[in-house]
């Protein structure tokens, strides 16, 4: 009679087959197993390691007892009598077919990276894993790829090979044509003259590249200030956000310009430095035939070497140094040329009985003209 009744039972439980998906209800979970009733003679048994790839996950915190589950059968008994059973695997099963159907639709998926490797990223699309490689996580080089990691991209499968454990994702399409798109978008509102914002992207010794929003534009070291600048990374760093003139559009190049016309040191400095005034400045630089005397940010004075002192002097390193504070007397102001001349003899006693007198303004500005690009010493 028992023999009967065991037989009956066992044929009121369905049949399951290996490589079969079930659906059970959670009967019991641990930190590192859940327990299923599949309606089968035996319980079936999802470890951690079946369930996630994460090693650091507690089973407690994602599923609970009663939670309806489908999962895959691996093994109908683990040697204990119970159904081994795997809810990761077939969650992969279910991704590479969405992923599937992505590659053969040229659909745009997005995803989590959750490794950042040496050649690339990995990112998991309904728990089906994809592989970008460096080379196609951007429109340009990217040395750093951390920046990603945890974040949610965008990308199209190119090569779909389950078998092969091929399933290859390409961002870098889509950023080049959401960039060509912020490109005809940002030509088409923007003009010379216009101002504004960018964000610092590279800085090299000639200037910096501006992203304006899908656009470099080049801000050239010598439009960065009306004053004299003598390196890029000393005013600006890569992220920084900056307010720029456009200063010219040529195609598709822009020039930029800080050099705002509200800031224009030369405004109004016909009164400030007309000929016969006293200033005070510091060498900024010096050539053979003269100094270069800063008087502020965007305006410097030639301090011809005929005009430092009564005495003969070879050239102005021989009294000069640069940093050195000069006071002199402007003798020369050519607004036009935005070129002034200064004389620090004109300043000595008894200097309208000297010989040499005060320079003449056009000497001093020919010579500066022929000499104001040799380099400064």
């Amino acid at each position: 009679m028992s023999e009967d009744f065991g037989q009956m039972l066992d044929e009121s439980f369905k049949t399951i087959h290996t490589g079969e998906i079930v659906e059970g209800t959670v009967i019991d979970v641990k930190p590192d197993e859940i327990i299923l009733n599949i309606g089968y003679k035996s319980e079936g048994i999802i470890s951690k390691n079946e369930y996630s790839n994460d090693a650091s996950i507690d089973l407690t915190e994602v599923v609970k007892v009663d939670d309806k589950m489908e999962a895959k059968v691996l093994k109908l008994n683990d040697g204990d009598g119970q159904v081994v059973l795997t809810y990761k695997r077939l969650a992969q099963d279910r991704g590479n077919k969405r992923l599937e159907e992505a590659f053969n639709n040229e659909e745009v998926l997005k995803g989590k990276v959750v490794r950042v490797l040496d050649g690339g990223l990995s990112v998991v699309v309904e728990d089906a894993r994809v592989f970008i490689p460096a080379s196609l996580v951007s429109d340009s080089f990217e040395k750093d790829l951390t920046k990603y990691m945890d974040q949610e991209i965008e990308f199209v499968i190119t090569e779909f090979n389950p078998r092969r454990r091929r399933i290859i994702g390409d961002r870098k399409v889509l950023v080049k044509a959401e960039n060509e798109e912020k490109r005809k978008e940002l030509f088409e509102r923007i003009s010379v003259g216009d101002i504004v914002e960018g964000t610092v992207k590279n800085i090299t010794d000639f200037g910096c590249f501006i992203d304006l929003g899908g656009v470099d534009g080049l801000l050239h070291i010598s439009e960065m200030s009306w004053g004299h600048v003598d390196s890029p990374k000393s005013v600006f760093k890569i992220g920084e956000t900056v307010r720029v003139i456009i200063k010219e559009i040529n195609g598709s190049k822009i020039a930029l310009s800080r050099k705002f016309d509200d800031e224009n040191p030369w405004k109004g400095a016909v009164e400030k430095y007309a000929i016969g005034n006293t200033v005070t400045g510091k060498v900024a630089r010096m050539t053979d035939f003269g100094a270069f005397i800063e008087l502020e940010p965007g305006i410097d004075a030639l301090l011809h070497v005929s005009q430092i002192s009564k005495e003969h002097i070879n050239k102005p390193s021989d009294v000069l140094k640069k940093g050195d504070e000069i006071t002199a007397k402007i003798v020369d102001f050519d607004e036009g040329n935005k070129k002034i001349s200064l004389s620090v003899k004109a300043l000595l006693p008894d200097d309208e009985g000297d010989g040499d007198g005060e320079a003449s303004g056009d000497d001093a500005q020919s010579e500066e003209a022929a000499g104001d690009g040799d380099a400064a010493e």
